[in-house]
């Protein structure tokens, strides 16, 4: 059975973080020297963690200045020169303004707020009731919109309605005379089969000189 697949996405623990850490770099760093050796390959490999230590890795036969000197003449850049206290200085900034950045998102969840003064957390909670404020008026906009369109199409459904109401009365009454038309022609159309009929003389002595007289009689 395979490994699972695995979500890339910051990992939030900073335990895991580390040890995550640890392993993937050492794996790159294996992965740049079969490369470097097996190919015979000249290249460079630069990893800063997240608290700002530096990791590099150049093939044997090279050094990490040679390939970068290579790279700006290949692709016509210029790396800006940095003494050591340059270098230092923009990474501690960076590592500073990383972990402020980290700490605001924790307190926006409510966790490490042991270290906060009561300005700040008045402060943080003035944030929170204006971001609380802005995802309610979204969840109302959303609401009303549904709400219109229910709206919208209940009055189409009762217009529609309406609309059935008043041709029901018209289709039954035209209907209805029609039927009656029909059936009133179907009845003349049947009359001599429904009805027939013969002619008899009201008295019965009239009848047999009738009779006697044309030799017949009429049915």
């Amino acid at each position: 059975m395979g490994r699972g697949k695995i979500e890339i996405k910051r990992i939030e623990n900073a335990t895991n973080r580390q040890v995550t850490f640890s392993k993937r770099r050492g794996g790159l760093l294996k992965k740049a020297h079969e490369l470097a050796v097996l190919c015979d390959a000249q290249l460079g490999v630069i990893i800063f963690s997240s608290s700002g230590k530096m990791f590099e890795y150049s093939s044997p036969q090279s050094s990490m200045r040679h390939i970068i000197d290579r790279y700006q003449k290949v692709s016509g850049t210029h790396i800006q020169e940095y003494d050591d206290q340059q270098v230092y200085c923009e990474m501690t900034r960076m590592k500073n303004e990383n972990d402020k950045l980290q700490a605001s998102m924790r307190h926006l969840t409510g966790e490490d707020l042991a270290t906060l003064t009561m300005g700040d957390l008045h402060q943080l909670e003035q944030q929170l009731e204006m971001s609380v404020n802005r995802v309610r008026s979204r969840k109302n906009l959303l609401l009303q919109q549904q709400l219109e369109n229910l709206r919208r199409k209940l009055a189409e459904h009762q217009a529609a309605m309406e609309q059935k109401v008043v041709d029901q009365p018209l289709l039954e009454h035209f209907g209805g005379a029609f039927y009656q038309d029909e059936q009133a022609r179907n009845m003349l159309q049947l009359s001599p089969q429904l009805h027939p009929f013969r002619l008899q003389p009201t008295q019965p002595n009239l009848q047999d000189a009738s009779i006697q007289r044309h030799g017949f009689q009429l049915w």
